[in-house]
C-alpha cells in the first residue's frame, strides 16, 4: 500500500551555517522519497538510475547536480549497474536553510541581487551546459576545503545558480492528497520494479484499486496510459544502459523489462525516432568528437 513522503530533520551543526556531506556508500543506501524545509544542491559523482522530484519522474546521469528548494519531495534511485570498481556510487549534497539567503543579505548588501535570484527558484532545476561544468567543478575542490573555505565557496555556488539560465524543471513541490500519494507509490513501484514482468492487475492491486478503476485513474492523473508511461520508462531506463554499459542490445532489452527484442527496438524508435543500435553509436560518437577536441 502506498505511504506519505517522510519529513526529515537535517543535522546542521551549531557551528555550521549548512550541511555539506560527501557519501561514498553501496548503490541502495540512499535516502527514500522525503523532503526537508531547507534548501539542497546535488552532485550526482558517480551513478545513475531515476530520480523522484515531486510527482515528476525522470532517469539521470552521472554528473547532474540539482537545485530543490524548501519542501519539495524527491529521492534518487540508483541502478545496480552503474558503480565505481568498490561496487559504490558517490554524491555531495549541500544543504542550507533560508536563514541563510536573509543573513547574507542583512550582513552584505552586495549579495542582495544573487540571493533574490535564487529565491526565485520555486522548482527544482537541474543545471546544464557551462554552469553545470561551473558548479561541477566548484562542489568538487569543497571536497578539499576547510569550513570557512567551503563557506566562500558555497557563496560563489550562489552567484553561479544566480547568474544563469542554462536550467531545465525536475519538479516541484506538490499537496499531499490521496491522489498524489498514490501516483508516488506507483513511481515508487516502478523503480523497484520495472525490470521484472509488471501487469496492470499487479499495480493496481499494489495501490488498492481494480483494474478499470486504476487505468482511468492513472489516464487522467498523468494524460497517458500506464503501459505508455511503463516503456517511455523503461526506454529511458535503456538509454542510460546503452551510453554507460558495455552490454548487448539484447541484454540491455531483457534488462530493463522488455521480454520481446523486436517490441522494444519498435518502441524505442517510436519514442526516440532511432533505433537502440543507432542511439548507441551517435552517443559514441559525440563522445569521441568532444574528446578529440579537447
Amino acid at each position: 500500500m502506498y505511504e506519505n513522503v517522510k519529513y526529515c530533520d537535517v543535522p546542521i551543526e551549531a557551528d555550521r551555517s549548512f550541511f555539506f556531506d560527501h557519501v561514498h556508500i553501496e548503490w541502495d543506501q540512499q535516502i527514500k522519497f522525503h523532503q526537508h524545509a531547507e534548501w539542497e544542491l546535488s552532485y550526482i559523482i558517480t551513478g545513475s538510475g531515476h530520480r523522484m522530484v515531486g510527482n515528476v519522474a525522470q532517469s539521470f546521469s552521472c554528473g547532474e547536480v540539482v537545485l530543490l528548494p524548501p519542501n519539495v519531495p524527491h529521492c534518487w534511485s540508483f541502478d545496480a549497474y552503474d558503480h565505481d570498481k568498490d561496487g559504490k556510487i558517490e554524491n555531495i549534497t549541500i544543504i542550507f536553510p533560508e536563514e541563510v539567503l536573509g543573513k547574507l543579505i542583512e550582513g552584505f548588501p552586495e549579495m542582495k541581487e544573487s540571493v533574490s535570484q535564487i529565491r526565485c527558484y520555486k522548482e527544482a532545476v537541474r543545471f546544464e551546459g557551462a554552469t553545470l561544468k561551473a558548479l561541477q567543478k566548484r562542489m568538487h575542490g569543497m571536497l578539499q576545503e576547510s569550513s570557512l573555505e567551503r563557506l566562500i565557496s558555497l557563496i560563489r555556488l550562489f552567484d553561479i545558480m544566480a547568474s544563469t539560465k542554462e536550467t531545465c524543471v525536475v519538479g516541484g513541490v506538490i499537496k499531499q492528497n490521496n491522489s498524489t500519494a498514490k501516483i508516488q507509490e506507483i513511481y515508487r513501484y516502478v523503480f523497484n520494479y520495472y525490470q521484472h514482468p509488471i501487469s496492470l492487475d499487479d499495480i493496481a492491486q499494489h495501490v488498492g484499486m481494480n483494474r478499470s478503476a486504476f487505468c482511468v485513474f492513472f489516464k487522467r492523473a498523468k494524460g497517458v496510459s500506464f503501459v505508455s508511461f511503463l516503456n517511455e520508462f523503461r526506454v529511458n531506463s535503456s538509454c542510460l544502459m546503452l551510453r554507460q554499459t558495455n552490454m548487448s542490445i539484447a541484454e540491455v532489452c531483457y534488462a530493463v523489462g522488455f521480454n520481446d527484442i523486436p517490441y522494444y527496438n519498435r518502441t524505442f524508435k517510436k519514442l526516440m525516432g532511432i533505433t537502440p543500435k543507432k542511439y548507441r553509436e551517435q552517443y559514441q560518437l559525440s563522445i569521441s568528437q568532444e574528446e578529440s577536441v579537447s
